[in-house]
């Protein structure tokens, strides 16, 4: 696994020779991070990918729709393939995961990010084609294979039936989307500004899977943040909610695939 010295090399190469390391961010899912000084972007973020899939994500959706966030989002400054990495400019902020915020902070920082993501899902032209409820069916498959016998027939069967029910609905017109759009890639800066970041994920997707993740667990615990995002985002339709509803039991499967220990999946069930 690429280490400090790997990207530092990376970033006099691509960026500046002079450049000095600041701080080393061991990331999450095998991917690491360098902030580094430079003389003429100031400070930078060197990140190697873990994969040439989730480099070309990013890179194209740093090409294409994030300038659209502006300021309230890192630009682009270089790429390479081998080793698949980017370097962009370092915004302010701490995780809002990791900010202890009054009241009125916190429900101002949910209005930006209802903001920041309405505007990111009208980057681009919406599109109806291939069938994006197709693709999330067999996406849904891909877990329930992989996952074996170590979740129960029903379980399987319920999954299914929700993904069913979301080629029902079809068609459906996709978006720009993060895909992980969660507090711990929502910088909040000391200036009270929410900013973007991690758009290793992002792709054409149905906007509502954007939401799953705080629904499912963000909201449930502080609701009235909810309608804070909403006032800014916008309401959602009955067709919104809907997938929305459907695409959570497709999240919780992949997320109990790829976090739970193997110890534990080979002791228990997805229920």
């Amino acid at each position: 696994m690429a280490d400090l010295n790997d990207h530092l090399a990376l970033c006099h190469r691509l960026l500046d020779a002079d450049a000095e390391p600041v701080s080393w961010h061991p990331g999450h899912a095998g991917t690491r991070a360098l902030r580094a000084s430079t003389t003429a972007q100031g400070e930078v973020i060197v990140k190697i990918h873990r994969s040439p899939e989730r480099h070309t994500q990013e890179v194209h959706a740093y090409r294409t729709w994030v300038p659209a966030l502006g300021e309230r989002a890192p630009r682009l400054l270089a790429t390479t393939d081998y080793p698949p990495a980017i370097v962009i400019t370092a915004v302010p902020g701490l995780p809002l995961s990791q900010r202890q915020l009054d009241p009125a902070a916190e429900q101002d920082a949910y209005r930006q990010a209802g903001q920041l993501l309405k505007t990111l899902h009208a980057a681009r032209p919406p599109r109806l084609e291939p069938d994006w409820t197709a693709s999330l069916a067999e996406r849904a498959e891909y877990w329930i294979r992989l996952a074996g016998d170590q979740i129960t027939p029903s379980y399987r069967a319920e999954v299914r039936a929700h993904m069913r029910a979301l080629r029902d609905l079809a068609p459906l017109a996709a978006v720009p989307c993060h895909l992980d759009f969660m507090p711990r890639n929502m910088l909040y800066g000391d200036d009270g500004k929410v900013r973007l970041i991690d758009f290793e994920h992002s792709r054409y997707d149905l906007p509502a899977r954007d939401l799953v993740r705080l629904a499912t667990r963000i909201w449930p615990r502080r609701p009235y943040l909810s309608r804070i995002f909403f006032d800014a985002y916008g309401q959602l339709d009955n067709v919104d909610r809907e997938v929305l509803r459907h695409c959570a039991h497709l999240d919780a499967l992949m997320t109990w695939c790829t976090t739970t220990p193997d110890d534990v999946k080979r002791g228990g069930d997805v229920q």
